[in-house]
């Protein structure tokens, strides 16, 4: 996902990056990585969308 959007959606939802961190069961560090362009585990991405909101094959299309 591009960085701003993931970003975006983060802070629309009103979390910070620990708490999307908490929630997916990742290091913040970690986090920080994928909002910064990192694509995630296919688990990892599984588990954004689930809490972000959004269809995590998103993810998928930014690696073509």
């Amino acid at each position: 996902m591009e960085k701003k959007l993931l970003v975006q959606r983060r802070e629309l939802l009103g979390y910070s990056q620990q708490d999307v961190a908490d929630l997916v069961g990742i290091d913040r560090s970690y986090y920080t990585k994928i909002e910064n362009g990192l694509t995630p585990s296919v688990k990892v991405a599984k588990a954004l969308g689930y809490h972000l909101g959004f269809d995590w094959t998103f993810f998928l299309m930014m690696i073509v």
